[in-house]
């Protein structure tokens, strides 16, 4: 089965790479279907524990919103697609001056290689400002990232079988005496 799985996930992944927009419009539906799943187990969670544990008002509260946001993604793929690279760059663009920032701070406790996190900083948000750019192209980088990411997933689960193969033949003949 394993074998089964990483196979499947290396041909998703080449899909992936392959068809960036279909990736983004699944994407941006996987999204809304997880967001409205989470918002009903919220509720739920918070139906069953509401006598026990407080706030269960903005617990459910939480999750409607979930659910409705759920459903709006769900409704309006397009738009999720489409707003997917630009709320991508946004959020390299704040991680990265997040980095350059907090690499002051090694640097204040004798870290030696604080200046390679600011570097990256300054990159990740220069990356992202480009992206909103041009978020055509930071889609299709989108695209091309969970792809690889997919396939890199699907190559472990085939090294994961070699390595129980090697395992599996000492504890055999373990086994067998």
């Amino acid at each position: 089965m394993l074998a089964i799985a990483g196979i499947l996930l290396v041909v998703l992944g080449v899909v992936c790479l392959f068809k960036p927009a279909e990736t983004l419009f699944a994407s941006a539906w996987l999204i809304g279907f997880m967001t409205l799943v989470s918002g009903l187990a919220t509720l739920l969670f918070t139906f069953r524990t509401q006598k026990f544990l407080p706030n269960s008002g903005t617990r459910m509260l939480s999750g409607l919103l979930q659910m409705f946001l759920g459903i709006f993604f769900l409704c309006n793929n397009m738009a999720v697609a489409i707003s997917l690279p630009i709320v991508f760059c946004i959020w390299v663009i704040i991680e990265g001056i997040m980095l350059f920032i907090e690499s002051f701070d090694f640097k204040k406790f004798g870290f030696g290689f604080w200046w390679c996190i600011m570097l990256l900083g300054i990159a990740a948000a220069v990356l992202g400002y480009f992206g909103l750019l041009n978020f055509e192209a930071a889609g299709k980088t989108l695209s091309v990232l969970i792809g690889l990411g997919i396939i890199f997933n699907g190559v472990c689960y085939l090294v994961a079988i070699a390595g129980i193969n090697k395992f599996l033949k000492p504890l055999k003949e373990i086994t067998e005496e």
